[in-house]
């Protein structure tokens, strides 16, 4: 990693677990002493009904460094809807980045100078659905997290790849939209 270092940006979807499992997170992650850092503590400061931002956590009173800000993309209106994010996906969440930290992607010595900003989805159809297996609902989110931090920090994909790329690839719900399913 170089020593200047600002921001970096990834994002990940991981699916493939029962319905309303998938994860896609998306990633700021950015030097605590700089422009990210003062985006990191107005979020943090900046409340907003229905669209809580909290520290990501191994359990209470356990922050996971680098220290990481959930966003969530969905207004949270529920009270399991609640308890799921800011329990099973949290904690996916905060392993997903010690997993990045442990596979070097992360760098240890800039756990406490790095931040992280997680824009989290997740499906709002957990909130209703009491078969609902968290231990595959927190696998999925932490392999997101650990993936959106890898991508990030790799500047993945790369620029030429997306060029040579750019005509065969054809976003899923455009593509849908084409075949009149939406």
């Amino acid at each position: 990693m170089s020593e200047k270092f600002i921001m970096k940006v990834g994002e990940s979807l991981v699916a493939g677990g029962p319905a309303g499992t998938a994860a896609e997170p998306e990633i700021v992650i950015g030097d605590l002493n700089g422009p990210f850092g003062t985006a990191f503590a107005n979020l943090i400061g900046n409340q907003s009904k229905g669209h809580s931002k909290v520290l990501a956590i191994m359990n209470t009173d356990v922050m996971v460094k680098p220290a990481t800000l959930m966003v969530s993309k969905v207004t949270v209106n529920k009270d399991r809807y609640t308890n799921i994010l800011m329990g099973t996906v949290q904690a996916a969440i905060a392993n997903g980045v010690l997993d990045a930290v442990r596979n070097g992607d992360i760098p240890k010595e800039k756990a406490n100078e790095l931040g992280i900003i997680v824009s989290v989805w997740l499906n709002p159809s957990v909130a209703t659905d009491d078969n609902l297996d968290h231990k595959i609902l927190f696998d999925i989110h932490r392999k997101a997290t650990t993936q959106a931090i890898h991508k990030a920090m790799n500047n993945e994909p790369d620029i030429d790849w997306l060029l040579e790329n750019q005509d065969s690839i054809i976003h899923k719900y455009f593509q849908m939209g084409i075949d009149g399913k939406i």
